[in-house]
């Protein structure tokens, strides 16, 4: 879901937001880091965004720019998306290999959603 606030005049008030991290913010992060971080990103954007691993990946920058905190009328919001998870990366104290980790753990967790559904039942595959 995208977020766009107009004034009266129908002119847009903010930077064109989602609501949580988008996909198409990848490309824009990718010579942020060293060369570990631009093989991850490099790997995501060869994949479907519907792949675990682009999943994966935008969970955990959805978990390092801390999105679900994140108010339509914030400072941040306002910035938008981009700016956001530049500032994060940039701001991150620890190495590539660290931001790796982060993004094996989310992607167990997706792997871990998608075997046992949202009610932690085994999901029923047809």
């Amino acid at each position: 879901m995208i977020l766009s606030i107009r004034d009266h005049r129908g002119k847009r008030m903010y930077t064109k937001n989602q609501l949580l991290f988008p996909h198409y913010v990848i490309p824009t992060l990718r010579n942020l880091r060293g060369e570990e971080w631009q093989q991850l990103t490099a790997h995501v954007l060869a994949v479907p965004e519907t792949h675990e691993s682009s999943l994966a990946f935008v969970l955990m920058m959805i978990r390092l720019n801390g999105c679900l905190s994140c108010e339509t009328d914030s400072y941040r919001a306002m910035r938008g998306c981009a700016a956001c998870a530049t500032q994060t990366l940039r701001r991150f104290k620890g190495a590539d290999r660290e931001l790796s980790r982060l993004f094996q753990q989310a992607l167990e967790d997706i792997r871990q959603h998608h075997a046992y559904g949202a009610q932690g039942q085994p999901a029923a595959h047809t």
